[in-house]
């Protein structure tokens, strides 16, 4: 097992890859804030106007700085445009595979800029980044010159993604209102065992994992936050997908004793941060891809004939974890019940589905808090394939094509709270 991420480990990393040693006004650095110790963070400010920030969550999809050759030798991992062709070696293929990549790319990249431009966010929480290096290229290159005003301060601590891909935080110096972010302390628990936290069940065996193997599949990212003077605490995941099982399994069902057990650590770390009995009055948010669902839209039909949209409610999910005894709220069921998809899969016409994977859970207190608050779901990027229901379809951004470019295959998703 690992130890837990010591302040000064975190200081070392980021500082040596140069990336949020941003000064402040005070002359300190951000680095430098980061505490090792669990703190009670009390609120003793006061604001002569409400605290509002817009917290966002997104998937952006393969942020990725490296080229993936594999291709050349597994036909199933290669490039669809690239089995057009004859390829004469594998020099040829890397060559031909740079090339597409980066055109592909660039286009990509634009697109999933406008849909994080779009939600005008504060604070903004990725999954699927590369590095701090990708991050900071995307950042600069393509988000700043479209918003105008950047994100200075970012974190990201390597998971355990067995394809390097991470969770992130991106966040401005100030809220639209004026108000300061500041990141009162960091903490990774991709180092969790379910060993470490009692929660393996035997029924992961059969699935080839022990008890000795670590819980998150990429990480449940811990920030700490103070937004003009008052508390938030901010976690950031990404569970285990609905892929990588053999034929003719369900694939959700297969995946699910992993992600079940990914909600019980989470659900477990918030209750140790703020002691059980005071956690459902503390100020926190959980964001990001989950993977999971409790209900789905069911579509059938055609272009010619018309669609269908069908509400299936799906008992066997991880989000009863965060739903039962009212632990979590997620904001996005506060839209009506067809309009609160965040992605689109199909596997051709006997298989398509709409369906909420990235999520926004409050804790019951600020959702109380923010009652009549209702998140908004950016889906300018999605690709022309994209089903929409009747009444919700949306202008696409520019040069948005029928599978692709696209800005991702998931959905940004935006709220604007009051501490």
């Amino acid at each position: 097992m690992l130890p837990v991420i010591s302040a000064i480990a975190i200081h070392v990393m980021l500082f040596r890859l140069g990336k949020v040693a941003d000064e402040r006004n005070d002359g300190t650095i951000m680095s430098d804030i980061i505490s090792a110790q669990v703190e009670p963070v009390s609120d003793n400010a006061s604001s002569e106007k409400p605290v509002l920030f817009t917290l966002a969550t997104f998937n952006i999809e393969n942020l990725m700085r490296r080229f993936d050759f594999t291709g050349y030798r597994n036909e199933n991992r290669q490039d669809r445009s690239l089995q057009l062709f004859a390829i004469d070696n594998e020099a040829q293929y890397r060559l031909l595979e740079q090339a597409r990549m980066v055109a592909h790319t660039d286009d990509t990249r634009q697109l999933s800029a406008l849909s994080i431009a779009q939600t005008r966010a504060d604070i903004l929480c990725l999954q699927e980044v590369d590095d701090l290096e990708a991050l900071n290229a995307f950042e600069y290159g393509y988000l700043f010159k479209m918003v105008g005003q950047g994100y200075k301060h970012k974190y990201l601590i390597d998971g355990n993604d067995s394809r390097g891909i991470d969770v992130s935080v991106m966040m401005r110096d100030t809220t639209k209102s004026g108000h300061d972010i500041e990141l009162v302390k960091l903490e990774s628990n991709a180092h969790l065992t379910y060993q470490d936290l009692g929660i393996y069940d035997p029924v992961l065996a059969d699935i080839g994992i022990e008890a000795h193997e670590r819980v998150f599949k990429r990480d449940c990212l811990m920030l700490d936050l103070r937004i003009g003077g008052k508390p938030l605490t901010l976690f950031v995941s990404h569970f285990k997908s609905m892929g990588g099982v053999r034929y003719g399994q369900d694939p959700k069902l297969t995946t699910l004793p992993v992600r079940m057990a990914e909600a019980r650590a989470v659900r477990m770390i918030i209750e140790k941060r703020f002691g059980r009995e005071e956690t459902a009055n503390a100020r926190w948010v959980i964001c990001g891809d989950f993977n999971d669902y409790y209900e789905k839209i069911a579509i059938s039909g055609d272009q010619w004939d018309g669609y269908q949209f069908t509400p299936v409610h799906e008992p066997e999910n991880c989000l009863n974890v965060f739903l039962e005894d009212g632990f979590a709220v997620n904001l996005v069921e506060r839209r009506p019940e067809l309009d609160r998809w965040t992605l689109y899969h199909t596997r051709g016409p006997q298989e398509r589905h709409l369906c909420q994977l990235d999520y926004i859970w409050a804790s019951p207190a600020l959702a109380q808090r923010n009652a009549h608050v209702v998140p908004e779901i950016i889906r300018n990027g999605q690709p022309y394939r994209t089903v929409f229901p009747e009444g919700q379809d949306v202008a696409r951004f520019p040069r948005i094509g029928w599978d692709r470019p696209k800005a991702s295959d998931h959905c940004p998703v935006a709220v604007t709270l009051e501490l």
